[in-house]
């Protein structure tokens, strides 16, 4: 039996879907196990660009089964959105899809109350996706939420979303003074439960017995390290846990089951939202970087905010997840680069650390230590082995080894499957 990890070592859209994809080829299961349809997982097929929310990359492989776990918090309208597009693309989705009978449901007043919330913070806000993601979890520990093995009880359902909508109707109206959400949301919101109804089971057993008989089995995360409930840049962080000890609480697997953590990287830093970003561009580099890579969120276009690569935030990563093996993302993107920055410490108040702090204060004044690499100034994309890469992109892959602790096992030199290099 093997359980393979997949995290995210910065502030998510490292990539995660493509190297997902890649390792589903030899897996027998793939399973998220934390955030919803704020995640963004693109992947790219013969040049076709598919963005996943809350089915596994898995779902692309034929053999695949995919479970969405019982960490997920699942809006059963996006799930129903998400299948429907799987199917004209030919996807086969019926019986190879699992939504856990204990993940929490995202409700419509979760979508409404978030929006309200954060456009009356100002500046303020966290820059969430406006997806209901944190109202949804904030329900859960509040004990107040709606689980999707509640399906096979329609009357109650209908009843306790009813009854949970009016309460927050007041409170959208009275604090908030947004719009309320209205009945005719509440009847399609239904239907699309009822269509998620046969997908839902009892995945702990299904993954328990997967592992006993020897299966291979991939946990998907979703968005990154430093954006974990816990050991990210709170508050400027997402609402569950992404790093890998979610996958044990986000699955209801032991934590002896995983067998390797792969750490998902980008050859740079970007994030999308607020929060401090020590190694940000100040000037036109940034945009210059943005437009080269694509840098928009696949979940909600905004720009991402880009900088050199922060090999403290890495290496935090390393030790928070217990990386084993690390996939370098966008390589190809620093092609043509005169010379290129890396961040291996901070100074801050005069003094130097390798560490990540936790006081977000400390960390916006945060100054980066670069130590500077010479850049490759030619195309990478095409290139299959690792050996056959410029001497300058090898040095730049062994140099972030040297200071994180983790070895790199995939470099990725483009968006489709076969601009991979796995050393």
């Amino acid at each position: 039996m093997s359980m393979k990890v997949i995290v995210g070592t910065q502030w998510g859209d490292e990539g995660k879907g493509k190297i997902v994809d890649l390792l589903a080829a030899d897996a027998d299961v793939v399973a998220r196990y934390n955030g919803g349809p704020n995640a963004g997982h693109t992947v790219v097929i013969d040049g076709q660009e598919l963005v996943l929310h809350l089915i596994p990359c898995g779902i692309l492989r034929e053999q695949v089964t995919c479970v969405i776990g019982n960490g997920v918090v699942v809006d059963p309208i996006a799930l129903q959105g998400e299948v429907v597009s799987l199917k004209q693309r030919g996807v086969k989705v019926e019986g190879r899809l699992w939504v856990s009978d204990r993940a929490h449901l995202i409700l419509p007043h979760h979508l409404r109350y978030e929006e309200a919330k954060e456009q009356g913070a100002g500046d303020s806000a966290i820059g969430t996706t406006r997806r209901g993601i944190g109202p949804a979890y904030a329900d859960k520990m509040e004990r107040i939420g709606l689980r999707a093995g509640e399906v096979c009880h329609p009357e109650l359902v209908r009843a306790k979303l009813q009854q949970l909508t009016a309460q927050k109707n007041r409170l959208l109206r009275a604090v908030l003074a947004a719009p309320e959400v209205p009945q005719g949301a509440l009847e399609d919101y239904l239907g699309a439960l009822q269509a998620m109804a046969p997908k839902v089971a009892d995945t702990t057993s299904l993954l328990h017995e997967a592992l006993a008989q020897g299966k291979r089995i991939v946990a998907e995360g979703a968005q990154g390290t430093l954006l974990d409930i816990d050991h990210g840049t709170y508050p400027f962080v997402t609402s569950s846990s992404c790093v890998s000890g979610g996958a044990s609480t986000g699955l209801g697997l032991p934590p002896q089951a995983i067998t390797s953590v792969v750490g998902v990287m980008k050859a740079y830093t970007t994030r999308v939202g607020n929060g401090p970003l020590p190694t940000e561009f100040a000037g036109p580099q940034g945009q210059v970087l943005r437009d080269i890579g694509r840098e928009y969120g696949a979940t909600t276009g905004r720009p991402r905010r880009c900088g050199w690569l922060d090999l403290v935030v890495v290496g935090y990563a390393v030790r928070v997840n217990g990386i084993s093996e690390l996939a370098i993302t966008k390589l190809d993107v620093l092609d043509g680069l005169e010379s290129i920055a890396i961040c291996t410490a901070y100074e801050i108040d005069g003094e130097r650390t390798s560490h990540f702090p936790a006081d977000i204060v400390r960390l916006g004044r945060a100054k980066p230590v670069y130590t500077t690499l010479p850049g490759w100034r030619r195309p990478i994309s095409g290139t299959k082995q690792y050996r056959d890469l410029p001497a300058e992109a090898q040095r730049y892959v062994e140099f972030i080894e040297s200071h994180v602790g983790a070895e790199v096992r995939i470099v990725s030199v483009g968006p489709g499957r076969d601009q991979t290099i796995f050393r």
